[in-house]
């Protein structure tokens, strides 16, 4: 016997449409890590930074006639070539009329997080580009990894104030993995660092190390191999990002398509500012092969 129901009355159930749900994204770090600069309209596509070297003066002794020598101070520039990075799509007005949520602002908290992902690989495919640093794609790291990379660095007199390291996740869980794990014979373990390894057990991220904030992000590209991650330990000087304007989202009328275009673009450049003001850590994680 044939009945009524939600099958054969399908058509005038209404569908409840809940509120739009997004793949979880982590968000940009590297921005406010490194030097930002910005170009006003008409300023050109190009951020030529100055680098003024490090001087050193002498000890002369009250009332000798010898004059102090001139210096000639020089320096070298860095330069960051602003270019266009995109994402688009076209939404048709069925869709966009017919949609029970908001679809141009989902599409541009959509493309905004892309664009942003975008710059924080751009950025980051630059550790790997620094002169000198530890590791060569092997082994796991440790904390004295991350000690001794900002002991050279302040060897070299770059301050640790806007020093950080920012390591993939699958590399850092290594770093956690070493302080999480007491041992008396070890340098840097859980034995000597019980706050840190507390910290790490309990939250599940390290946060300072040796005086520094240390970041994780995804946003880091496989280096060669599978489970190879470039991250660094760097002052904010030794990067930078040079933009005209912010990202922005806008939409353009398709009449001939029945839509509109969505379109979210940013013009930025990065690049290398200072090259001793880095360190990589090359290594390889012990969780991904």
């Amino acid at each position: 016997m044939a009945a009524t129901n939600t099958t054969t009355l399908n058509d005038l159930l209404p569908e409840i449409i809940q509120e739009a749900m997004f793949v979880a994204s982590e968000r940009s770090i590297m921005r406010g890590l490194v030097k930002n600069y910005t170009l006003s309209a008409g300023q050109g596509t190009h951020v030529n930074v100055p680098i003024y070297p490090i001087q050193t003066a002498a000890a002369y002794p009250d009332g000798t006639l010898t004059e102090v020598p001139n210096t000639a101070v020089s320096t070298n520039t860095a330069q960051l070539t602003v270019a266009p990075v995109a994402i688009r799509t076209m939404l048709s007005d069925l869709v966009r009329t017919s949609a029970a949520s908001n679809v141009v602002a989902d599409l541009g908290r959509l493309f905004g997080e892309a664009v942003a992902r975008k710059m924080d690989t751009d950025l980051t495919a630059l550790f790997g580009s620094l002169n000198t640093g530890l590791g060569n794609s092997t082994g796991a790291i440790t904390a004295g990894s991350v000690f001794e990379a900002v002991a050279k660095l302040k060897s070299d007199a770059v301050s640790t104030e806007g020093m950080v390291c920012v390591l993939h996740p699958a590399i850092a869980y290594d770093l956690k993995s070493a302080l999480t794990t007491p041992s008396s014979s070890v340098p840097f373990s859980a034995f000597g660092l019980g706050d840190v390894a507390n910290q790490a057990m309990r939250e599940g991220f390290v946060g300072m190390l040796s005086g520094i904030p240390v970041y994780e992000t995804s946003n880091i590209a496989v280096n060669v191999n599978v489970g190879d991650y470039i991250g660094a330990v760097f002052h904010r000087d030794a990067f930078g990002l040079g933009m005209i304007g912010d990202i922005s989202i806008e939409t353009q009328r398709r009449a001939s398509f029945l839509g509109d275009d969505i379109v979210c673009s940013a013009y930025y450049g990065v690049g290398i500012l200072q090259n001793n003001y880095g360190r990589f850590l090359n290594f390889d994680s012990s969780i991904i092969n």
